[in-house]
């Protein structure tokens, strides 16, 4: 049997980068039936780098991959005691990511930007480890930037993307999101969620950290999604839970609170309407899924979501509003009478769904087996090969 491929994934801090992180490691274990299944002789092994604060302490074990950690070294903006300290911190993280990769045995070198991408991507560089970046903003982050110099591979998921030789394959995203049919998953969806499987359906969810002005808008509306005969899930956030008067869960005719859900494709499949933000990995999802959304770009920051945006509200797959224009008057006058007209919101689905790249992961996957400079598999075991 061909010697195991070794990969070491780096990325974490959000979802953002951990998603695409597990997504293009569970297709590199698609690619080869043996390593799918289990088998002793594995044709390719994955484990990940991160830090010991990010989501990803929780969800790489969680994916069932070996996770290694290195120290958080953020790249200061400004001229503070943290930009002093920043060689002695960098050199001490390369480091401790030489060290990784070489107990690791790497092949090759898998990054998605984020605090602890930039040390692990010197070390591949001093140790001639071929390095493949993916890129998820349309705004690269300082570590592709730097990263993308010296990559074998260099992708993005957005085509308007500036990094050097760069080519756009999508966002890697998991399977059961991928392939969800929302039509024949609808009725499921809801039972499940405990949803009217016949009401309209508005998903409101401000990530797994919640969107404090989205909670405090959507709780003063719901007079008027209970009049105009809408349910809502709304997904509030972690410790964000809303309360009424009485000190519990605010009640409503047809809404349904939770702080948050662990597989998201049932919400995707239960709704008509999403409002979310737009980070770049829900405003490819959402393509893919084909549902119309109400994209409200995180308000901090270097304006990143609102470039994700974009492109799929000039196309007339969503819409995007302000944080501080999402108001309860705003959700009457526009975000109520879009989650009554079947027929625009049938067109803003299927506008969606022609964006969607629904094949990233594997897209990645094979361009990772090329930059190792491994033959490549000739199809899936599935026999699909999309």
């Amino acid at each position: 049997m061909t010697e195991t491929l070794r990969v070491v994934l780096a990325g974490g801090g959000t979802a953002g980068h951990v998603s695409p992180m597990l997504a293009i490691a569970r297709a590199l274990g698609d690619l080869y039936p043996e390593t799918a299944a289990g088998r002793g002789n594995e044709a390719v092994r994955c484990t990940m780098v991160g830090t010991t604060t990010g989501l990803e302490t929780r969800l790489v074990p969680a994916a069932g991959y070996e996770l290694d950690t290195i120290d958080r070294v953020p790249m200061p903006r400004r001229p503070t005691m943290d930009l002093v300290r920043l060689p002695v911190r960098l050199r001490r993280a390369v480091t401790q990511a030489g060290e990784i990769l070489a107990r690791r045995r790497a092949d090759v070198v898998v990054g998605v930007g984020g605090y602890v991408s930039t040390p692990v991507y010197l070390a591949a560089v001093r140790r001639g480890i071929p390095l493949v970046i993916h890129e998820a903003n349309v705004r690269a982050g300082l570590a592709n930037k730097l990263g993308a110099r010296r990559a074998a591979v260099v992708a993005t998921a957005f085509p308007e993307t500036e990094l050097a030789r760069a080519r756009c394959v999508g966002m890697p995203m998991r399977r059961e999101i991928s392939t969800l049919d929302r039509s024949a998953a609808r009725g499921g969806a809801r039972r499940a969620l405990g949803l009217d499987e016949s009401a309209p359906t508005v998903v409101v969810t401000g990530g797994s950290s919640g969107a404090q002005n989205l909670n405090r808008a959507i709780a003063g509306s719901l007079p008027e999604f209970a009049a105009a005969g809408l349910q809502v899930l709304h997904l509030t956030g972690r410790d964000k839970q809303v309360l009424g008067p009485d000190g519990g869960l605010l009640e409503s005719p047809g809404y349904h609170q939770r702080e948050y859900l662990d597989g998201m494709e049932q919400a995707y499949a239960a709704a008509d309407l999403i409002v979310a933000r737009a980070g770049a990995g829900t405003v490819h999802e959402l393509a893919a899924v084909g549902l119309p959304s109400i994209l409200v770009p995180l308000p901090v920051g270097n304006g990143e979501q609102a470039l994700n945006a974009r492109g799929l509200v000039a196309s007339g797959g969503g819409l995007t509003v302000r944080d501080e224009a999402f108001t309860p008057e705003w959700i009457s006058r526009e975000l109520i009478p879009l989650a009554r007209d079947a027929e625009r919101l049938l067109t803003m689905s299927a506008v969606a769904e022609r964006l969607g790249v629904r094949d990233a992961d594997r897209t990645m996957a094979r361009l990772v087996v090329q930059a190792a400079g491994r033959a490549q598999p000739t199809a899936y075991p599935s026999g699909e090969d999309q």
